[in-house]
């Protein structure tokens, strides 16, 4: 069985993740290819329909000051961002993150999304699997969460074919969309690391 970190001993994490037809690696705060990807990816209407930034990034200044954050938390070892492409093509594909880890209860969150033309292929399911293998095997947490505005059908499905069941509704969870003075409910999903691992989706074009 996983055992969590200890509290006592943080590191920084990184990791660079192969499988089911994907290729999981940090994004590089340097290149400005990322920081194109990022600000695509995060500006997309469909992605803010369901999820309203503290901070909107508007600008390829602001793409790369969000990846130079989140390099901040690997280092700190309390996240990972990792870009998602085709292993095939190298093309790039979505974003995953393992984010709020906390080694002492062994728990953490999961988010992800899909850029528009890569969706309708498995992409976040898949990187869904890699991801919380590794949080469950590198990290040894014990339990993973995720949340999405209610309503949300595509992240539902994504998260239950990731093994994520669904717990309940978080009442007035996340922000409602475009506003940051009203509110929304949320569906909470969670999976154990003793939680039978899914059969993967199979990768399609």
């Amino acid at each position: 069985m996983a055992h969590p970190r200890k509290s006592t001993d943080p590191r920084p994490l990184r990791a660079e993740l192969h499988g089911l037809g994907l290729h999981l690696c940090p994004w590089d705060p340097a290149s400005d290819a990322d920081a194109r990807t990022w600000l695509r990816g995060t500006t997309d209407p469909e992605l803010l329909r369901w999820n309203t930034p503290v901070r909107p990034v508007t600008d390829l200044a602001g793409a790369r000051e969000a990846l130079r954050a989140r390099a901040r938390r690997a280092a700190d070892g309390t996240a990972l961002a990792l870009r998602v492409a085709d292993a095939d093509s190298g093309t790039v594909l979505g974003h995953i993150d393992v984010n709020e880890i906390r080694p002492v209860t062994g728990t953490g969150r999961v988010g992800y999304w899909v850029l528009p033309e890569a969706r309708g292929r498995g992409v976040a399911t898949r990187a869904l699997l890699l991801a919380a293998r590794w949080a469950f095997t590198d990290l040894g947490l014990h339990r993973l969460e995720l949340d999405h505005a209610v309503g949300h059908e595509a992240s539902c499905r994504v998260a239950g074919r990731g093994g994520f069941l669904h717990e309940g509704t978080l009442r007035g969870a996340v922000f409602a969309a475009g506003r940051l003075d009203a509110f929304r409910d949320a569906h909470l999903h969670a999976r154990l690391a003793t939680d039978p691992e899914p059969a993967p989706p199979r990768p399609s074009a």
